[in-house]
């Protein structure tokens, strides 16, 4: 799977949009590639990270380490930094569609003990390709510096573990609720600009992947979910008091009323503003 760089084709369906997200307050940034092609095809290229994709529709040919491999729809294609790949259709009939990310090596390590090696580019893992899929599709919607870091290391540790021969680091957090505590103050307490994972890890003296280990041991939920119900919890309060959705979402530390809407209908069933008419209207 290649990188068209941004471009829209003419005719046909040729088009690939780039959304570029960063990991929490670390500024690292991650390529998030949304292809469709109906006759496009990349001349032999490589990256500089892994390239990490899941076919949604049609099917491709990738041509990678003397051979050749058919991804389809529902399959994850995991391709080594700097090794030379070509993509495109599969037949002359029919396009394909795919989304891709593009992660730099210790994005992969944070759960491993060494740089894993995917002995087989081609994976069969329907569960974490929807997983994948889904937080691409949303992250690309909405590249949240700390919804991104908390759940892209989660799921390409699951894919290192997996399907890489790197081994596995051990699971077990000593003191999980404490920490879980500690990084849920912390969360509330800098809830405008909360911390990067990253940094509350090092805070703590942990790796990223073990904090949030520990946190969704403990919470039953990533870090970035929590602190959105928490917003939400926060906003209602201030819908209730009168203000508007957009106040709300900036005193509260969404990025703006658009990301508040998505939480709390997630949250509570309804938009900021039905709920903020629902309870003026009670109090007539």
């Amino acid at each position: 799977m290649g990188a068209a760089g941004g471009r829209q084709g003419t005719g046909g369906r040729e088009r690939a949009v780039w959304t570029r997200a960063t990991l929490g307050g670390t500024g690292r940034p991650l390529d998030l590639l949304t292809a469709t092609f109906d006759r496009h095809r990349y001349a032999p290229h490589a990256h500089d990270e892994f390239t990490v994709g899941v076919c949604v529709a049609g099917a491709e040919v990738i041509d990678y380490r003397g051979g050749r491999i058919r991804p389809g729809p529902g399959s994850i294609v995991v391709l080594g930094p700097d090794e030379v790949h070509t993509g495109g259709p599969a037949t002359t009939a029919g396009g394909y569609a795919y989304r891709a990310l593009y992660a730099e090596t210790p994005l992969l390590t944070e759960g491993t003990l060494g740089i894993p090696n995917f002995r087989e580019p081609l994976l069969d893992d329907p569960e974490l390709a929807a997983a994948l899929r889904l937080t691409h599709t949303e992250l690309s919607a909405c590249p949240d510096p700390l919804e991104t870091e908390s759940r892209i290391p989660w799921l390409l540790t699951a894919l290192a573990r997996r399907h890489s021969s790197a081994r596995h680091v051990c699971d077990t957090i000593p003191g999980a609720g404490r920490v879980a505590q500690e990084v849920r103050d912390r969360l509330a307490d800098e809830l405008l600009a909360p911390p990067s994972l990253a940094a509350l890890a090092a805070d703590l003296g942990l790796s990223r992947y073990q904090l949030l280990r520990a946190f969704r041991t403990s919470m039953g939920m990533p870090p970035y979910a929590w602190l959105a119900q928490y917003r939400v919890n926060r906003a209602r309060c201030l819908l209730e008091s009168g203000h508007r959705p957009a106040e709300a979402a900036a005193l509260v530390g969404f990025a703006d009323q658009a990301h508040l809407t998505r939480w709390f209908r997630r949250v509570l069933g309804v938009t900021p503003a039905a709920y903020r008419n629902s309870v003026q209207d009670a109090r007539r």
